[in-house]
C-alpha cells in the first residue's frame, strides 16, 4: 500500500487522518505544506513592588550597554532576550496596593459620572477577542488564594471584560490543570443536555428583561443594555463550549499537581502550566496575578508582606532583595522552558510568545516608574536593551498598545495610550 495524504486510521466507527510522516515518503508534502505557528501573549503581575535601590538598572546606562542589577541578576542568561523599561506608570493610579485592579486597563476609577468605582477592558481581553477565536479557551486567567494579602486590590484576576467587569481566575495549579486537561466525567449526552438547560434559562431571562425595557428611565435603560451585553457574552461562551464539546482535551504534558502547593512551588507549577497551555494550543492569551504573600512565607521570611513593601535599610530591605531575586529566578526558569519547546517551523515557543512581567507600584507607595520587563519574540520587540523613556510618566497603556499591535491586533488606541513605544520596535 502506498500512503497518500488522505490515508486514515479507522477504528470503532471513527477516522483519524495521519500526520505528514517523512518516513512514509511524505517529505515532499511536509516540505511544501505551509506552517502557521500562532502568536501568544502572557501578562505576569505581582503586588508590593520591588526593592528600588537594587532592582532597576542604572538610568545613565541605556541600550545594550547596561548591567543587570542585583534584583534581576538571575536573568543574566536571558539578558539578550529581555528588555527592561523605566518610565511607565498608570496616571490614574491612586491606590498603592491595588496592584492588579487597573494594571492592564489604565482606567480612571472615577471615569463614569456618578460612580465611585469603574473599570474598562484589560489589554489581554482585547487580544483574546482575536487570538482566542480558534482555541478551546479564549483566554486563561490564573490567580491565587492570597490575592488580598498580595497587594492586588479589587478584582478576581488581572482580566476585565468590555463592561469593566472582573473575570474569575483559577486560584491553584490543580484548578488550572483540571481546566486544561481534566477528564470530562459526565457522558457527552448529559453535558449537551446541561448546555441546553443553560440556554433555555438565558432565553427566559431575556424575554422577561425585554418586557420591562419600555418602562425604564434613561439611566436604567443604559444599565439594562449593559446587562444584555453580559448575556450576549455568556451566549458566546456557551456557543464556544458547544463547538468544543466533542473534541477531547489534549494529553497533558505534565503530571497533575498536588492540591497543597503554595508560594514558590505554586508559582513554579503555574509557570509550567502556562508552558503546557501554549504547547497544546489550548489558549493563546494568559494572565497570572501572582501570590506574593505565600511566596514570601515559603521563603522563610517572617516580615508581613505589606510591611516588607515598606522596607527600611536592615533586615526588611535584605528580605525584600531576597524576594526580588527569587522572582527573577522563577521567571528565568519560565523563559528556559519556553525556549526549550520547539515549534513546527523550527522556532522556539519563546520566539512566538510576548511576555510582560511587572507591577503597578515601584516601592512603598510610589506609583511612578512601574517595574517592567518584557521578553519573547512574539511582538517583534528588539530585545537585549535597557530603555529609559524620556517622558516623566509614559502611560503603561503605551506598552500594552505596542504589544497588542506587535502580536497582530488591529487597533490604533487602547485606554489612555498616547501612542506606541518606538524604542521597542525591531
Amino acid at each position: 500500500m502506498h500512503p497518500t495524504r488522505r490515508t486514515v486510521l479507522r477504528a470503532a466507527g471513527t477516522a483519524l487522518a495521519l500526520p505528514l510522516l517523512p518516513s512514509l515518503g511524505w517529505r515532499r508534502f511536509a516540505a511544501a505544506a505551509p506552517v502557521t505557528v500562532p502568536t501568544r501573549l502572557v501578562f505576569l503581575s505581582f503586588g508590593w513592588g520591588v526593592t528600588n535601590e537594587t532592582w532597576f538598572p542604572d538610568r545613565a546606562k541605556t541600550g545594550v550597554d547596561y548591567d543587570l542589577p542585583e534584583g534581576l541578576a538571575p536573568l543574566a542568561r536571558h539578558k539578550g532576550g529581555i528588555t527592561v523599561i523605566q518610565g511607565l506608570a498608570n496616571k490614574f493610579s491612586n491606590e498603592a496596593h491595588w496592584g492588579s485592579t487597573f494594571y492592564l486597563t489604565g482606567a480612571n476609577r472615577y471615569g463614569v459620572p456618578g460612580s465611585s468605582f469603574s473599570n474598562s477592558i484589560s489589554a489581554d481581553q482585547v487580544a483574546a477577542e482575536t487570538l482566542g477565536a480558534g482555541t478551546r479557551f479564549t483566554s486563561l486567567q490564573l490567580t491565587s488564594r492570597d490575592a488580598e494579602q498580595s497587594g492586588h486590590g479589587p478584582g478576581l484576576s488581572l482580566a476585565w471584560n468590555r463592561q469593566g467587569k472582573p473575570l474569575a481566575g483559577l486560584d491553584t495549579p490543580l484548578a488550572a490543570y483540571e481546566r486544561l486537561f481534566g477528564d470530562e466525567t459526565l457522558p457527552l449526552a448529559e453535558r449537551q443536555r446541561m448546555l441546553r438547560e443553560r440556554r433555555s434559562v438565558l432565553d427566559a431571562v431575556l424575554v422577561q428583561a425585554r418586557s420591562i425595557d419600555r418602562t425604564l428611565s434613561a439611566r436604567d435603560h443604559d444599565k439594562l443594555d449593559e446587562y444584555f451585553q453580559s448575556i450576549r457574552d455568556i451566549e458566546t461562551r456557551l456557543a464556544k463550549e458547544e463547538s468544543w464539546m466533542t473534541t477531547p482535551k489534549p494529553r497533558p504534558p505534565l503530571d497533575a499537581p498536588g492540591a497543597s502547593l503554595v508560594g514558590e512551588q505554586e508559582i513554579a507549577l503555574m509557570y509550567d502550566l502556562i508552558v503546557a497551555a501554549f504547547r497544546t494550543d489550548s489558549t493563546r492569551v494568559i494572565t497570572y496575578r501572582q501570590p506574593m504573600a505565600s511566596l514570601i512565607k515559603s521563603m522563610g521570611i517572617t516580615v508581613a508582606p505589606h510591611d516588607l513593601s515598606h522596607y527600611t535599610p536592615g533586615d526588611r530591605m535584605e528580605a525584600s532583595k531576597r524576594r526580588d531575586r527569587k522572582q527573577s529566578e522563577l521567571l528565568a526558569t519560565l523563559l528556559d522552558r519556553l525556549a526549550a519547546v520547539q515549534e513546527a517551523d523550527g522556532s522556539s515557543l519563546l520566539d512566538r510568545v510576548s511576555l510582560s512581567f511587572g507591577s503597578n507600584i515601584r516601592s512603598i507607595h510610589y506609583l511612578d516608574n512601574c517595574p517592567t520587563v518584557i521578553a519573547g519574540g512574539g511582538a517583534g520587540i528588539r530585545h537585549g536593551r535597557h530603555v529609559v523613556l524620556e517622558a516623566k510618566q509614559t502611560p503603561l497603556a503605551n506598552l500594552w498598545l505596542t504589544l497588542l499591535q506587535g502580536v497582530g491586533i488591529e487597533t490604533d488606541s487602547f485606554a489612555d495610550a498616547t501612542g506606541t513605544i518606538g524604542e521597542l520596535r525591531a
